[in-house]
Parts: structure tokens; sequence; C-alpha cells
């Protein structure tokens, strides 16, 4: 068991939109022997698009909007195989929730940083929340083969905006059109550059005094190589494995993910640096990997993951012990023991039935509505994991049927989007309207779309005019009735039944907490 724990990496790639995720997860695979061809992501006339977008949406817009889940084999040396654990997140702002709850299932992870545009809006919010759960990091600066900023700039802003000593262990030679390489500070080797998209580049193992330096990168590289990498030395210390573990320093490696440069040296140190699956807190106890009882908890559902079926998975997260298949499990929250005939692994939509899986591994479950994000699952103790949160959303529209003979096709896939957690679905008790909530506009557009092309169902959107939305409780029952009688308009019920206020404005939120000073008003609801 344990040397199944030690070989298991599991980690999310993380980054503002547009930093090349999406690539470099597709060039993790092409190293992985799981893809034999990577997918342009961005280039609409190329029929292959990348294996982790797999939604029709993320197809056409070339972003992603989901995480997808992705496991392989890897072996940088003979003898160590490691199996590792990828999910790909979205970078858009709108879809950040997702995001966040996929960090609480993750031991690691690696941030991707545009090499001329530095530490963007969504970089230091998703790097909070790691810096929250004490995640390490590894940095990736891409697109060095494009005109960028000076690499000690770029540094000194990440230390800065990302609020964490960094250390770099690999450094480039030039950049732009004269981009030449980089050195392998972690493995003392040159990296030659050879724009190639599907190629690995030469690696030579070189003493950084030799002459053979200036007869590979020229004369004035190799000099400035040589100055850049003695102020590396003097301003940053030594690389220490355990300052990394404990999220006190982030590696940083430089490369260009398109064009499959500098990938498979962060790959080969990541594995061999990164921790293998952590304890996990729940509210009971703290959980270790090598604990021998089977525990694991949802940290995300996906509606509709084969359109032919109708069929939702839950993705649970391993936390301790070995899940094997046909076992029957506890589901904590209902009080059920469940047996799963077909758990599975995947690579995006591509699954596989799997017989077992150990701490670290993503399993997913068929869900036929019995599971919430937060669902834990043990072999019969009452165990519950938290730290899942879901944020008030900030924007606010009324859902319509658009198709009055589709009715319950709205119903469904209404239900199962909402289980995903993409949006939050509030009922007016005033009119019984649905009022659906979200982080951005874009989700209204993804909802719409997916509701129409997987569930064959039409809505329209009418406009909704709200502040926030807070969910409320008080030990106080007298004052929570008078409090729901008083403002009965702007109450509602989420799908789970918990009463939330719809506050209009500002000033009728903070109006409320002044004159009802017993009622706590929660802004993220923990599911």
């Amino acid at each position: 068991m344990n040397q199944e724990i030690e070989r298991r990496r599991t980690f999310a790639i993380i980054s503002h939109p547009d930093a090349g995720k999406t690539t470099l997860t597709e060039k993790f695979l092409l190293f992985g022997g799981q893809i034999q061809v990577a997918g342009a992501v961005k280039s609409n006339k190329i029929k292959k698009t990348a294996t982790s977008d797999w939604m029709d949406i993320e197809k056409q817009r070339g972003i992603s909007v989901s995480t997808s889940v992705m496991e392989f084999d890897y072996s940088p040396a003979e003898g160590k195989e490691y199996k590792v654990n990828i999910l790909d997140t979205p970078g858009h702002q709108d879809f950040a929730e997702d995001t966040y709850r996929t960090l609480t299932a993750v031991d690691s992870a690696i941030i991707v940083v545009d090499g001329a545009k530095g530490v963007e809006a969504q970089t230091r919010k998703l790097m909070t929340v790691c810096r929250m759960r004490n995640t390490p990091v590894i940095i990736f600066i891409n697109k060095m083969d494009r005109e960028g900023r000076d690499p000690f700039d770029v540094l000194d802003e990440l230390e800065q905006e990302l609020e964490i000593k960094v250390r770099p262990l690999s450094w480039p030679i030039n950049q732009g059109a004269k981009f030449k390489g980089v050195y392998n500070i972690y493995e003392n080797k040159l990296d030659l550059f050879t724009p190639d998209k599907q190629r690995v580049t030469e690696k030579i193992a070189i003493n950084i005094d030799s002459h053979e330096l200036e007869q590979r990168v020229g004369e004035t590289d190799a000099r400035k190589l040589r100055e850049d990498l003695e102020l590396v030395g003097g301003v940053y210390p030594g690389f220490n494995v355990d300052d990394y573990r404990s999220a006190q320093v982030a590696p940083v490696f430089f490369g260009s993910a398109l064009n499959n440069f500098g990938v498979q040296e962060l790959l080969n140190c990541f594995v061999e640096i990164a921790p293998s699956p952590r304890p996990t807190k729940a509210e009971e106890r703290t959980v270790n990997p090598d604990d021998p009882k089977f525990t694991g908890f949802i940290f995300k559902i996906t509606a509709n993951i084969d359109p032919n079926h109708r069929s939702c998975i839950a993705f649970c997260k391993v936390c301790s012990g070995k899940f094997v298949r046909n076992q029957p499990y506890l589901h904590v929250r209902q009080g059920k023991t469940l047996r799963f005939s077909s758990p599975t692994q995947f690579m995006a939509q591509r699954k596989s039935t799997i017989e077992e899986a150990w701490p670290g591994d993503i399993v997913g479950l068929p869900d036929n509505g019995i599971f919430k994000i937060g669902d834990t699952l043990t072999e019969g103790e009452d165990l519950h994991f938290r730290g899942l949160p879901s944020f008030s959303p900030e924007m606010f529209k009324y859902i319509e049927n658009a198709d009055p003979m589709k009715s319950k096709q709205l119903q469904k896939g209404i239900d199962q989007l909402m289980d995903e957690g993409v949006a939050q679905l509030f009922v007016n008790q005033f009119n019984g309207r649905k009022i659906i909530g979200t982080v951005g506009q874009l989700q209204f557009e993804v909802i719409q779309y997916r509701l129409e092309n997987e569930y064959n169902a039409k809505c329209r959107w009418e406009p909704v005019h709200l502040h926030k939305a807070c969910w409320i409780e008080s030990d106080d029952e007298k004052e929570l009735e008078n409090f729901k009688k008083r403002k009965y308009q702007y109450m509602a019920k989420d799908k789970d039944g918990r009463d939330v206020f719809l506050a209009d404005s500002g000033y009728v939120l903070s109006m409320a907490q002044q004159d009802f000073g017993k009622i706590r008003f929660h802004f993220t609801s923990e599911f």
C-alpha cells in the first residue's frame, strides 16, 4: 500500500485564461504516452482539439469550462514509475468556483504564467486559495519563444504578487526570435530549442564554464547566461525540497508549452519532488493516506458526460485505504450502503472501468442523483470532509421555459447542471419563480447551450435586479420567523431547501444586518 501511495502525484494545473494551461496538459499527456499528437487548442481550422477540452462548447470557444481529470503512468528514469493524476482546470474567472473546489482534491499545483503578461488577476486569486490550504506550487513561465519581459523582473513580480519566495530551477537563454533554449539548473544540463510542436528537444550535459557553451549558443549568450546564473545563485537561496513541500518556496521553470520546450524538464522534476498524497482534514479527525480503511469525498459532479445515456459522474478523491470495485461503502450523508459495479478512471471523456484505486486517485462513480458535492464515502465510519466552498453568486437571472412541450427535459437539465455546482438555483418563495445565480455572464451562455444541445430543452433568461444572495441562520427561531415574514418578497430556498435572503441592494443588506442582530448572514455556503 505504501508503495502505491508513494508513486502517486495528484495535482492541478491552474492559471489566468490563455496562459497556456491546456496546452501544457496536452504535452504532459504526450510524454505519458496517452496521446500521439497534441491538439492545437486555439486553431479552429484544425479539427483536432485539446484532449482535456471535450465538451462541444469548449471545442468551439477554445477555452476550458470544466475541470478535466486525466491520469497516466510516467517513467522519467529506469526503475522509477509514477502514477500521475492531472486536473486541468478552467482559467476563465466565470468558472473559478469549479477550480477552487478542485484545489481541495489535489496535493500540489502547477501555476502557468505568461512570460509577457506576468501575474494576472485570476492567478492571484488561485494562489490565495493555494496559500489558504498550504498547497505546494511550481511555477512554469510560458511563451519564452515570444518577446516578453526580463526574467528577473517576472521573478520579482511573482514574489510580490503571489506572496511566496521563488527559486529558478531553469534559466532561459534569450527570448522571442532569439530564444536558444534553457539551462536546466536542477539537472545541470543545457536544453537547446528547436521550434517543433511534437519533437522532444536535445539535452546536453555540459559544464557551464567549458568552451562548449560558446560553440552551442554563441559568445554573447554564453557570457550573459554565466552572469545570470551567478546572479541567481547569489540572490536566491539553494533549492530545498522540504521548503517547497511546506509551501514556503515555489520552484520556477521557463519554457514554451506550444513548442514542447522545457515541459519534460518540468515534468521530470515535478514527479521527483512533488508530494505524494497528503493527510486530509475531516471534522472528526485527520485522515492519513496509509489508514487501512477506505475514505473519500466527492469534489465534482459532471452532468451528461455520455449524452447517449444522460449519465452523471461524481468524481471521488480517494483519501485513505484502497477503493475496490463492488465493495459496500457507506454514503455518510444518506446513511446508505452502496456498491459500485462500474467505477471509472478518466482520460478527459474517455473512461475505463477499474478494479481498485489508491489514495490520491480520482475515481468516477455513476451518479443518478444520490451525490452532492462534499459527500463522504467510508467503510462504515461516520466522517465528514469539509472545506468545499460555494460562493455567493454575483449575477442573477430568472430562467423560463422557452418550449412548453419540453418542460420535463428542462427540469432534468437544470437539476443535473446545478448538481455540478457551476451555478446555483434559488426558488423565490414569493412568486415561485426560479432564479439562477452565477459568478459570471459566460455561465449563463454555457447553461443555455448545454440545455439545448445535451437535454433538448430551450430556456430564456429574464432580468432580475439583485445585489447578493446570502444564506441565513439563527439560534433564535422567533427572530428567524419574524425576519422571513418581514422580508418575504426577498426570501428564497436553494436546491437543498436552505433559507436564502436575496438582497436587491447593498443598503437593504446592511440595514437587514443591523436590524436583525441575532441572524447570521453567510456569503459562502460550505456544502
